[in-house]
Protein backbone atom coordinates (compact mmCIF):
# COMPACT_ATOMS: atom_id res chain seq x y z
CA UNK A 1 0.00 0.00 0.00
CA UNK A 2 1.34 3.41 -0.93
CA UNK A 3 1.29 5.86 1.93
CA UNK A 4 -0.32 9.20 1.15
CA UNK A 5 1.00 12.51 2.48
CA UNK A 6 -2.00 12.74 4.78
CA UNK A 7 -1.34 9.26 6.23
CA UNK A 8 2.35 10.06 6.60
CA UNK A 9 1.60 13.29 8.48
CA UNK A 10 -0.98 11.55 10.68
CA UNK A 11 1.62 8.88 11.51
CA UNK A 12 4.15 11.55 12.47
CA UNK A 13 1.60 13.21 14.77
CA UNK A 14 0.73 9.86 16.35
CA UNK A 15 4.42 9.07 16.93
CA UNK A 16 5.00 12.45 18.59
CA UNK A 17 1.91 12.16 20.77
CA UNK A 18 2.80 8.57 21.70
CA UNK A 19 6.24 9.71 22.85
CA UNK A 20 4.70 12.42 25.03
CA UNK A 21 2.04 10.09 26.42
CA UNK A 22 4.54 7.32 27.23
CA UNK A 23 6.99 9.71 28.90
CA UNK A 24 4.17 11.00 31.11
CA UNK A 25 2.44 7.70 31.92
CA UNK A 26 5.17 5.04 31.98
CA UNK A 27 7.09 4.25 35.13
CA UNK A 28 10.83 4.18 35.51
CA UNK A 29 11.19 0.39 35.27
CA UNK A 30 12.17 0.55 31.62
CA UNK A 31 13.00 3.05 28.92
CA UNK A 32 10.38 3.08 26.15
CA UNK A 33 11.32 5.00 23.03
CA UNK A 34 8.98 5.57 20.09
CA UNK A 35 10.84 4.68 16.89
CA UNK A 36 8.17 5.36 14.28
CA UNK A 37 4.49 4.94 13.41
CA UNK A 38 3.23 3.32 10.21
CA UNK A 39 -0.30 3.24 8.78
CA UNK A 40 -1.83 -0.14 7.94
CA UNK A 41 -5.07 -1.14 6.20
CA UNK A 42 -5.62 2.14 4.36
CA UNK A 43 -4.94 4.14 7.51
CA UNK A 44 -7.59 2.36 9.61
CA UNK A 45 -4.81 1.15 11.95
CA UNK A 46 -1.46 2.61 12.89
CA UNK A 47 1.41 0.53 14.23
CA UNK A 48 3.55 2.43 16.74
CA UNK A 49 6.99 0.82 16.91
CA UNK A 50 8.82 1.17 20.22
CA UNK A 51 12.24 0.23 21.51
CA UNK A 52 12.42 -0.99 25.10
CA UNK A 53 15.46 -1.12 27.35
CA UNK A 54 16.36 -3.26 29.18
CA UNK A 55 15.19 -6.00 26.86
CA UNK A 56 14.12 -8.29 29.72
CA UNK A 57 11.42 -5.70 30.57
CA UNK A 58 10.03 -5.66 27.00
CA UNK A 59 7.03 -7.95 27.60
CA UNK A 60 5.95 -6.05 30.71
CA UNK A 61 6.32 -2.73 28.91
CA UNK A 62 4.30 -3.97 25.91
CA UNK A 63 1.61 -5.23 28.29
CA UNK A 64 1.55 -1.76 29.89
CA UNK A 65 1.14 -0.12 26.47
CA UNK A 66 -1.62 -2.55 25.53
CA UNK A 67 -3.50 -1.83 28.78
CA UNK A 68 -3.20 1.92 28.16
CA UNK A 69 -4.16 1.87 24.48
CA UNK A 70 -7.63 3.28 25.19
CA UNK A 71 -6.18 6.06 27.36
CA UNK A 72 -3.78 6.89 24.53
CA UNK A 73 -6.70 7.05 22.08
CA UNK A 74 -8.42 9.47 24.46
CA UNK A 75 -5.18 11.48 24.57
CA UNK A 76 -5.16 11.61 20.75
CA UNK A 77 -8.78 12.78 20.67
CA UNK A 78 -7.89 15.82 22.76
CA UNK A 79 -4.38 16.57 21.45
CA UNK A 80 -4.54 15.71 17.74
CA UNK A 81 -7.05 16.58 15.09
CA UNK A 82 -7.26 13.18 13.45
CA UNK A 83 -10.58 12.08 12.03
CA UNK A 84 -11.36 9.27 11.85
CA UNK A 85 -9.12 8.17 14.67
CA UNK A 86 -7.21 5.01 13.67
CA UNK A 87 -6.85 1.96 15.90
CA UNK A 88 -3.44 2.06 17.57
CA UNK A 89 -1.25 -1.00 18.11
CA UNK A 90 2.15 -0.99 19.79
CA UNK A 91 4.91 -3.21 18.39
CA UNK A 92 8.40 -3.97 19.63
CA UNK A 93 11.28 -2.82 17.41
CA UNK A 94 14.57 -3.38 19.22
CA UNK A 95 16.63 -3.98 16.09
CA UNK A 96 18.89 -1.02 16.88
CA UNK A 97 19.89 -2.82 20.07
CA UNK A 98 20.13 -6.38 18.80
CA UNK A 99 23.47 -7.00 17.16
CA UNK A 100 24.05 -3.39 16.20
CA UNK A 101 27.71 -2.45 16.56
CA UNK A 102 28.52 0.53 18.74
CA UNK A 103 29.83 3.35 16.59
CA UNK A 104 33.39 4.31 17.27
CA UNK A 105 33.89 7.65 18.92
CA UNK A 106 35.70 10.20 16.77
CA UNK A 107 39.27 10.82 17.86
CA UNK A 108 39.94 14.40 18.86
Amino acid sequence: MKTTDRQRRASEIIAQEAAQFISREAGSGSLITVIRAEPVAHGDRVLVFVSIFPEDKAQAALAFLDRHREAFSDHLKTHARLRPLPRIEFMLDNREQIGAPIAELPKS
